[in-house]
């Protein structure tokens, strides 16, 4: 693990939110299908498609026409009077700062903030806009359709909607300088890691246990993004629905160490996942989290299925 990743960052400030990611796939029809048996609202918007949680107008995530599946761009949000220290101190690190941005971004995404490509080649949008981060750790519950009997039967089990965005997962080929880069330039701060395998990066301004987290692999790639639903419940119910939407292949239901969360990830048409995610550790403002280098075992999962082969492969390493 990156010899100092608990080491004073130079970092002054930190942005506050992923806002969105975007991602390029082969397919918007395929797209579209999947995330709306997820549980997520999908419109057509701007060339691609706008990917909302049920009833919230927030656009947590995109889908823009491409030749393979790869990110597009991560866009995090900050506090305004913060864009121009972020800007610095980004530049400071090597971000290099960018005009050449994608054609279909849609909904004035192209005129805000400030675009630059991280140490890796991702290209990253900053930007002042409203805060979407939990401003608290979000309730737990036994089981959000607990009935008299201490469960729902069948027959009153609605759909599984996810709430928001948690997290995302990117793969690189350079887990310390992935870490560096973003803790001194975005702001963020280290939680938890194992070493050569997998880190974990907050939010200064309160965060989910990670905001942005990196795998190890021999190149950059998108590996997953994080949903949050009510309870664990909605995580086996979640698996659930995507078995019966034709989505079988994924991993789970389990829980976390590094997190504390239950999970259940869902292969994608094209080889990477999102996550049903409940009752995530919170690290509020301020708070010393106790962030450390952990074993293997810890690195993936406390109990649950194995680990699928196909779970580690970085399908955009392999197609380069």
């Amino acid at each position: 693990m990156f010899n100092n990743a608990n080491a004073s960052s130079p970092a002054s400030t930190g942005v506050h939110s992923i806002d969105h990611y975007a991602l390029e796939v082969p397919s918007l029809e395929l797209a579209e299908t999947f995330h709306a048996a997820f549980g997520l609202d999908v419109t057509h918007e701007a060339g691609g498609l706008a990917v909302r949680t049920t009833g919230g107008a927030h656009v947590w995530a995109r889908m823009l026409p491409g030749s393979r599946k790869r990110l597009a761009y991560l866009s995090f949000s900050a506090f305004a009077d913060d864009i121009d220290v972020l800007r610095a101190q980004i530049k400071a690190v090597g971000g290099r700062e960018t005009s050449s941005l994608p054609t279909a971004v849609g909904g004035g995404v192209s005129g805000a903030g400030f675009w630059f490509h991280d140490p890796d080649g991702n290209l990253i949008q900053v930007k002042a806009a409203a805060r979407v981060s939990p401003s608290h750790r979000s309730s737990a519950a036994p089981s959000a359709r607990r009935a008299l009997r201490g469960v729902a039967d069948h027959a009153s089990v609605l759909s599984v909607r996810p709430q928001r965005l948690s997290h995302v997962l990117l793969f690189t080929p350079d887990i310390d300088r992935a870490i560096a880069f973003y803790r001194d330039g975005l702001g963020l701060r280290y939680s938890d890691g194992s070493a050569g395998i997998v880190a974990f990066l907050h939010g200064r301004h309160g965060s989910d246990h990670h905001m942005v987290a990196f795998v190890q692999s021999s190149a950059k790639g998108w590996h997953h993004a994080a949903w949050d639903v009510p309870s664990v419940d909605d995580v086996g119910l979640g698996k659930m629905q995507m078995q019966a939407a034709g989505y079988a292949q994924g991993w789970g239901v389990g829980r976390h160490v590094l997190g504390s969360n239950y999970f259940h990830y869902v292969r994608d048409p094209w080889g990477s996942f999102c996550e049903y995610s409940a009752d995530i550790d919170y690290v509020p403002p301020g708070q010393a989290w106790p962030a450390g280098d952990h074993p293997p075992e810890d690195a993936l999962y406390l109990w649950g299925p194995d680990v699928p082969p196909y779970f580690i492969v970085n399908t955009e390493a392999e197609t380069g």
